[in-house]
């Protein structure tokens, strides 16, 4: 269940990202909301969406009303990303784009292909792009972040 205020906020951004008089945006809910729109139970704090460095500004461009931080490159040691921060209704929206993993080989990997990781769920009249749970739990695990990666892998043998 995808708690009111999320999902107000989430209705007022998808028709900027999905407006088909405008240049089409290469974009797709990732995080807590995107595993909850495939069916996992958990709470969601907030909106997560990747893109590529284009599609990156062209959001800045659309939610410009609601920025809080410009899109910019930003780095930590195990994510990179042109990163955007923007907040509607109290719910802070973070666009990654070309986001990329830093590997145990020391190298950084590839910015994340959306066409080859994305699937499509249809929720509250909208028919949104999502990040695939294999996806999801490779990422986590990427990012040292275990737990979180076996909790996806475990929901998705129960599937």
């Amino acid at each position: 269940m995808i708690d009111a205020t999320i999902l107000n906020a989430f209705q007022q951004i998808y028709p900027e990202l999905t407006n088909p008089g405008r240049k089409p945006i290469n974009w797709a809910v990732t995080g807590s909301l995107g595993m909850v729109l495939h069916g996992m139970q958990m709470d969601i704090h907030d909106i997560d969406i990747q893109t590529d460095k284009e599609g990156a500004y062209e959001i800045e461009r659309r939610l410009v009303r609601y920025l809080v931080k410009l899109v910019h490159f930003k780095a930590s040691e195990r994510i990179r990303s042109y990163f955007g921060a923007f907040e509607i209704v109290g719910i802070k929206i973070e666009v990654m784009g070309d986001m990329q993993h830093f590997l145990s080989d020391q190298q950084w990997d590839s910015p994340v292909r959306l066409e080859s990781c994305r699937d499509w769920v249809d929720y509250a009249d909208m028919h949104i792009p999502v990040m695939t749970l294999e996806h999801e739990a490779k990422a986590y695990q990427k990012m040292g972040r275990t737990a979180k990666a076996e909790t996806i892998q475990n929901f998705l043998l129960k599937k």
